[in-house]
């Protein structure tokens, strides 16, 4: 690597030039990178969602779910099918394996269900594939001064939506909250009666009156002309006299009218609103589009003055905090390190020196990443956060060497470029196994890599940068500025060899200990609670209001209503939106619920005390006692916990609900368990009725109930140059069981009461069935305590093992702590291959075993202060703490690298144990200016909070600094007696060829 300090001194002219380069593309770079909170991620999940009005749980089952159940069974890398079948929707969640493409999944799911034809009044299957680039990127409100109308509707689809449409870098920008405007054919049952007309002769009116057919084609005045059928249907008054019967028109037997649908409201900050849901591509600057969002928001009321159009929520917002909350901890860590180097080196120059790697190294790292495709996110930020302390690493070492020379040796070229060479070795073998320990981060499967990746290459593009300017910039800046300056005298440690001698001679007990501690923290491990990562203090929350089935949708919305009204008097309160039902549009992005749940979404000012508004919402649940309410960042009750989920799947409903009973009695009196439900503890009255088959087709006697007692459409019509749909309304709303009996259908003989022929029995059922892989099941949820996640779930396990369930149910336990031993074993198999890469790369540099063994040695001693530190602070073990311990085994064999390089320099010259001692006084100073200025580029880390959806957090920061501090201790004493001791025979001859000299 010497030919790179040597090629800079004959190239004084491009070393310059080049560091102006990096400097200029590095800034240009910086504000060309597309800027957004997470990387863009498939998750390995497919939904797909059915709306439909009017149908209940079990018709929804046998109509729509199960069909497109069978259908996706074939679909090839499933893992598994989840199906929800409730009133008015169903949805099929499935899971695929991690190495499965998900776009090509979505095509296979789209392909499988393609031919399925659901029934009338069934929305088509929406395909939804879970992706961050899915995370809205603002919302709008839309208001207007006379409310919400049909020319207001159409003003914001023709003229406002299209101004939103134009901003470039756009994936979408939905219209949400429109009442979709209808023909609705009101029968009149007393008038049907008196003409002797059953109401299902009203099905057909449309039939044939829309058309434009080709009838043929004839010679008319010596021409071939094509002949076609047209028939229109553009008005009310034409709908009116269509004729229904002989001698009766519609208008005779109904009433028409043209209306919004209802089913579904949304509001925002208690009005009756519009909403735009913007989202961007995967390579657009989020930053830029939200202003332009925003821009186009405020001119809105001066094009529009009916209009008022305002930007609720834009995670730009977001992006924006956590781009400057990251380079501000990146700015204090170059400080920080900056102020131990120059502690250590007592020398302004050498430090200015030192530090000019930070500004060259990111300035070529945020190059590389733009012309990589990664985006300026918290996991690159994170990456450059964390690697801020190692970028000085390799200069530190160049730079104390030529340091240290430069007092003992005259001041010459010849001295620098020796200098740089005697540690390129080491240098280049330590950022190359810390680049190493990423490598393997390229074999994880699905969305883990996909937040990996960019922190991963991050990490690497700064440390080969940092490799680069060390070898070139520091030797250079080094020969102008260090000449006729000065140094300090260094002083080797006395105590140190003090130390490392009896270490030396003996190694047994010393080693001994160094195992006791070792096994200590070990033990400390595995007491230790094994938690999830924890959110960060919400700014955005989800509070919902759950009924009963049986609730009436009027008493429904009249609950949501006086609850939104309490939430907007609270001062911590910026804007609130409230959707109850269901929409096509809401379906389209996996979001369907029943029509008894109301939803709010929260959003909260800032530095607002988020806890405090939970907790006065919560305090309102006594005033909706018939209701669920659950307020919080996705957690229940407001709490931050995980959810571990115990699965139980059987043939018989009995069954299953027995066993969910066990279940929650089981664990919910277990300490850290926040709250147990199941999704299968709501029923809901009904009636059933069987149909005689002797006397009536079953199929036929459903269609018409469901006609006779929902609206249903039954065409579309052009009405003011816009295709509309004609819905026949609800012909009776039975309210007592002798209506429902009483309902006239028609049989073989005419009209008949319904209960000649049929049977009428009162039910009670689920307004919800739910299947996993075409099997029924249930789901008991326990939200817990995230710090405590492992310890609560091995409780869970042991008494639901132990309980006894009814016969056919088998029990599962999975959810958080599923997917956090997954999260675990794909982290610790990464650090196995990585460990086996770092001693791969120091074979090939010191040509031999004994060195890289002795330099591993390091490493489970960094575990020690680790875990200890991890204790002392009392954070929980999660991913982001194993990541740290990955980032360790790069970090800390650097300093045992530095070390046994110059070992192995000085048995050239030296016996073993001088070289152990000189070399341990020598890198002693390069060692623990590293490992200080590492250490301290982190402690920002530790005392900030953690963005949310950031592997960058106080976890990863303790182990860092913990292992950091434990190692390099062990390192100047341990690495030195292991090796010694793996060349024993050579080193004791040595010694006995000594005395016998004396």
């Amino acid at each position: 690597m010497t030919w790179f300090t040597k090629w800079a001194f004959g190239n004084k002219a491009a070393v310059i030039f080049m560091i102006i380069l990096i400097l200029g593309t590095g800034i240009g770079s910086y504000f060309k990178l597309p800027m957004e909170f997470l990387p863009s991620a498939d998750f390995p999940q497919i939904s797909v969602t059915v709306v439909g009005q009017g149908y209940d749980a079990k018709s929804m089952l046998d109509s729509a779910t199960t069909p497109i159940e069978k259908a996706l069974s074939s679909v090839p890398g499933k893992k598994e099918i989840f199906s929800t079948s409730s009133d008015g929707f169903m949805k099929v969640d499935m899971t695929f394996d991690s190495d499965i493409k998900m776009k090509d999944a979505q095509a296979s799911v789209q392909e499988a269900i393609a031919p399925i034809v659901l029934p009338a009044g069934m929305s088509k299957p929406f395909v939804v594939r879970l992706n961050t680039s899915m995370i809205p990127l603002s919302w709008v409100s839309l208001n207007f001064k006379d409310g919400i109308t049909k020319q207001n509707v159409e003003l914001a689809q023709e003229k406002i939506l299209p101004e939103f449409q134009k901003i470039k870098g756009l994936a979408s920008v939905v219209l949400g909250g429109t009442s979709v405007s209808q023909v609705i054919i009101h029968p009149d049952k007393d008038k049907l009666a008196k003409a002797q007309l059953p109401a299902q002769v009203l099905m057909g009116v449309l039939q044939g009156q829309n058309v434009a057919v080709n009838v043929g084609e004839s010679p008319i005045d010596g021409k071939t002309s094509a002949i076609k059928v047209v028939g229109k249907l553009e008005d009310l008054n034409t709908l009116n006299n269509l004729t229904v019967a002989p001698g009766v028109k519609l208008k005779d037997v109904a009433t028409v009218e043209v209306a919004a649908n209802k089913d579904t409201l949304t509001r925002i900050n208690g009005k009756d609103s519009l909403t735009l849901v913007v989202t961007k591509d995967t390579s657009s600057n989020a930053v830029d589009i939200s202003e332009k969002v925003k821009k186009i928001a405020d001119e809105i009321g001066t094009k529009y003055p009916n209009a008022t159009a305002e930007v609720i929520y834009s995670t730009a917002e977001s992006v924006v905090t956590s781009v400057n909350s990251m380079m501000r901890e990146v700015l204090l860590g170059a400080l920080f390190a900056t102020i131990v180097i120059l502690i250590f080196l007592r020398n302004i120059r050498s430090t200015f020196i030192t530090i000019v790697s930070i500004p060259l190294s990111l300035g070529l790292t945020l190059f590389l990443l733009s012309q990589s495709g990664v985006t300026l996110n918290i996991l690159t930020l994170g990456g450059v956060a964390v690697a801020v302390g190692r970028l000085v690493d390799d200069s530190i070492v160049v730079i104390e060497n030529i340091f240290r020379r430069n007092q003992k040796e005259a001041f010459s070229k010849e001295l620098i470029i020796d200098a740089t060479r005697e540690v390129a070795r080491a240098i280049t073998a330590s950022t190359l196994t810390t680049v190493a320990v990423f490598l393997p981060l390229g074999l994880l499967g699905g969305s883990l890599q996909a937040f990996l990746l960019p922190f991963a290459l991050t990490v690497t593009y700064s440390l080969l940068s940092s490799l680069l300017v060390a070898l070139t910039v520091v030797p250079i800046m080094s020969a102008w500025l260090l000449r006729n300056t000065k140094l300090k005298e260094h002083k080797e440690s006395r105590k140190l060899r003090g130390i490392l001698s009896w270490s030396l001679n003996n190694k047994i007990l010393s080693i001994l200990i160094s195992i006791i501690l070792f096994g200590g923290s070990i033990a400390l491990y595995f007491s230790m609670p094994k938690g999830a990562v924890g959110g960060s203090t919400a700014s955005q929350l989800n509070i919902s209001l759950n009924y009963t089935p049986e609730t009436p949708i009027a008493t429904i919305r009249e609950k949501a209503i006086e609850l939104e009204k309490f939430m907007l008097e609270q001062s911590e309160l910026d804007h609130l939106i409230l959707q109850q039902g269901n929409t096509e549009d809401n379906a389209k992005w996996g979001n369907v619920t029943p029509p008894t749940n109301v939803s709010y979404l929260v959003f909260i000012k800032k530095d607002a005390d988020t806890q405090h508004f939970i907790d006065q919402v919560v305090s309102q649940k006594s005033k909706y006692p018939n209701a669920d309410l659950n307020a919080g960042g996705g957690g229940f009750d407001g709490g931050s916990g995980s959810a571990i989920t115990v699965d139980l799947t059987g043939d018989s409903s009995k069954n299953l609900e027995q066993a969910a009973a066990d279940v929650i009695a089981a664990v919910k009196d277990i300490e850290g368990v926040e709250k147990v439900n199941s999704n299968q503890n709501v029923t809901k009255p009904g009636y059933s009725i069987t149909v005689d088959p002797a006397l009536a087709k079953p199929q036929e006697i459903a269609g018409t109930i469901r006609s006779l007692m929902n609206p249903t459409p039954i065409g579309s019509m052009k009405l003011e140059n816009k295709e509309i749909p004609v819905v026949l309304d609800a012909l009776i709303k039975p309210t007592t069981v002798s209506d429902l009996s009483n309902i006239q259908i028609m049989t073989a003989t005419g009209p008949a009461a319904l209960t000649s022929v049929a049977k009428i029995e009162k039910t009670n059922e689920s307004n919800t069935i739910l299947h996993k892989g075409g099997q029924q099941y249930l789901r008991v949820t326990a939200l817990v305590d995230s710090a405590k996640l492992s310890k609560i779930n091995k409780e869970i396990t042991t008494k639901t093992k132990d309980l006894k369930l009814p016969e056919g149910v088998t029990l599962l336990v999975g959810g958080a702590s599923a997917q956090q031993s997954s999260d675990f074993a794909d982290l610790f198999m990464t650090m196995g291959i990585s460990i086996g890469i770092v001693l791969l790369i120091m074979v090939i540099t010191f040509k031999s075993f004994r060195a890289p063994i002795a330099s591993m040695v390091s490493l489970p001693f960094a575990a020690v202060g680790a875990i200890v530190g991890m204790m002392i602070t009392k954070t929980s073990f999660d991913v982001t703490s194993i990541f740290g311990f990955l980032m360790l085994i790069g970090i800390v064999v650097t300093n045992a690298i530095v070390l046994i390089d110059r070992v192995k320099q000085n048995e050239e010259h030296m016996t073993i144990r001088e070289s152990l001692l000189e070399a341990a006084a020598t890198r002693m100073r390069p060692i623990l200016m590293t490992a200080v200025a590492t250490i301290c580029a982190m402690v920002p880390l530790v005392i900030a909070k953690a963005e949310e959806g950031s592997i960058v957090s106080k976890g990863l920061a303790v182990v860092v600094i913990g292992g950091l501090t434990s190692a390099t201790i062990f390192t100047l004493v341990m690495v030195p007696t292991v090796y010694e001791l793996l060349h024993f025979r050579k080193a004791k001859r040595q010694r006995k060829q000594l005395e016998a000299a004396k």
